[in-house]
């Protein structure tokens, strides 16, 4: 520093005892921290003793919990309570519906049941029950943390033991016995609710009983089943009386086509049947041939020679003799008289052959239809009969089959009720599945080896540090006191 005099010359000032000269940059790292100084050599050891004995006391107690501490191991498993709700209606034909809903367990915003069942796996009696199954007190396997995931239906539960093996075995036991305990309080709210409803059902059950009774006499008295029954036989009688129209309208036809073709052929239908049956005989046709080539020979003999010579008289004769034996034949396969057999048809087939048959045909279609005519008829009046004498009491049954109906529908409802509450096992303790079954830990959770060692190697960090910041004070607080008055 240098002030100035009043001739204008500039003169140095002494400087100011205590202060430093030494600038700020000249200052070195190493006497920042003490090197080089002769009291460095007498702080040194002090400082040495303070950090064995921070060390040991940092780590005299971490190592002897780490080798004293006795082993713990925790067994983990999840269960979760799904989201989403079900529902189940059924339609019975005319009784009525009924219907069961299980509502979601997170439908209700006053309700938590996911806060329900971590108390309830904090119950005392569920731990009693899981240790009572191992063999243990209570108080030795201890309370399972609970631990809820937010925003899910989630519950984390945790058990310790001594060993894996125990771990998990008092967590699959806690799990069995909080499905159990789950199981019997959903049994007894439905015993409960179910025991309400009985006396109001049995009373629905007797009226329905008495009106099922009275139903069932009239129906044995009458054989009358129901009321759609007899609108069944009044539309089948209908039906009947329209076919019996159309099946007269039919015969009708019919028998003017048999006449027609009797009056055509100039013979009678039956005498056509035995025609053909005739025809179809190989060994009258053959005789029928025969009869035809002795009448041609007496023909031909009868134009050579006069009516008494030989030949025409052997021809003759051999005619007769093949029509008799024609008409013998005939008689045995028809079974009638010659003077019947005479009358018959005996022209050769061929077109009128054909005509016959039709005729034939014709005659048997009508006398089919003329048998289904009779029996439709008498059919027609025993239905018609039946109906005007099960007219009241149809109309009884209806009334009495309302009552029932009304009856049987208040009773349905009230079972139904019971029924769907059975149904609906989850209303008040919802389904809760098993996510993740116990684990078996592979090793301790307890003493936590690496959290030791980390927080000890953290704590002689921090030890190391503060003797640090005390080693290198001295050269910091000279450094300060070093700079100029008024320096920056």
């Amino acid at each position: 520093m240098s002030d100035m005099t009043a001739s204008g010359t500039t003169r140095r000032s002494a400087p100011i005892p205590g202060i430093l000269r030494t600038p700020p940059r000249e200052l070195s790292l190493g006497r920042l921290f003490g090197g080089g100084r002769p009291g460095d050599i007498v702080r040194l050891p002090r400082y040495l003793i303070l950090a064995t004995l921070g060390a040991i006391a940092i780590w005299g107690p971490i190592t002897t919990y780490l080798k004293k501490a006795p082993l713990s191991f925790s067994s983990e498993m999840s269960l979760i309570l799904p989201g989403s709700g079900a529902a189940a209606s059924v339609n019975l034909a005319e009784i009525g519906q009924a219907s069961s809903f299980a509502n979601s367990a997170f439908s209700s915003n006053s309700i938590s049941p996911t806060e329900t069942y971590k108390r309830l796996l904090s119950a005392d009696r569920i731990l009693d029950a899981a240790a009572g199954s191992l063999g243990e007190q209570m108080r030795d396997i201890g309370r399972p943390k609970v631990e809820l995931v937010d925003q899910t239906g989630l519950i984390r539960v945790q058990m310790k033991g001594p060993t894996p093996v125990a771990a998990r075995a008092r967590t699959e036991a806690v799990r069995q016995a909080f499905f159990t305990e789950v199981d019997a309080l959903r049994h007894d709210e439905l015993s409960v609710r179910e025991t309400g409803a009985l006396a109001a059902i049995e009373d629905y059950r007797g009226s329905v009983a008495d009106t099922r009774e009275t139903i069932a006499t009239l129906q044995r008295d009458t054989g009358l089943v129901s009321s759609a029954q007899y609108d069944r036989l009044v539309s089948a009688t209908d039906r009947l009386r329209a076919d019996l129209a159309a099946l007269a309208s039919d015969l009708a036809e019919k028998q003017e086509s048999v006449a027609a073709l009797s009056r055509s052929l100039g013979i009678a239908p039956d005498q056509a049947a035995v025609s053909l049956k005739l025809y179809a005989d190989a060994d009258y046709v053959a005789l029928l041939d025969e009869v035809a080539l002795q009448t041609a020979a007496l023909a031909e003999a009868n134009a050579r020679f006069g009516t008494r010579h030989p030949e025409v008289t052997a021809a003759r004769d051999a005619l007769a003799s093949a029509r008799e034996m024609a008409r013998q034949r005939a008689m045995a396969l028809t079974g009638l008289s010659a003077e019947a057999v005479a009358a018959l048809d005996l022209a050769q087939p061929g077109a009128r052959a054909e005509l016959l048959a039709e005729l034939v045909r014709e005659d048997a279609a009508r006398r089919g239809l003329t048998s289904e005519h009779e029996t439709m008829a008498a059919r027609l009046d025993r239905e018609t009969a039946q109906l005007a004498a099960l007219a009241p009491v149809a109309a009884r049954l209806e009334d009495m089959q309302r009552d029932f109906s009304v009856a049987e529908a208040v009773f349905a409802s009230a079972i139904a009720r019971s029924q769907s509450s059975k149904a609906d096992i989850y209303a008040s303790y919802p389904l809760v599945q098993v996510l993740e079954n116990p684990s078996l830990p592979d090793r301790p959770s307890s003493p936590n080896r690496k959290l030791a060692l980390a927080a000890g190697g953290a704590a002689t960090l921090m030890m190391l540090f503060g003797l640090l910041l005390a080693w290198i004070r001295r050269p910091l607080i000279g450094r300060i006191l070093a700079r100029p008055m008024g320096a920056p």
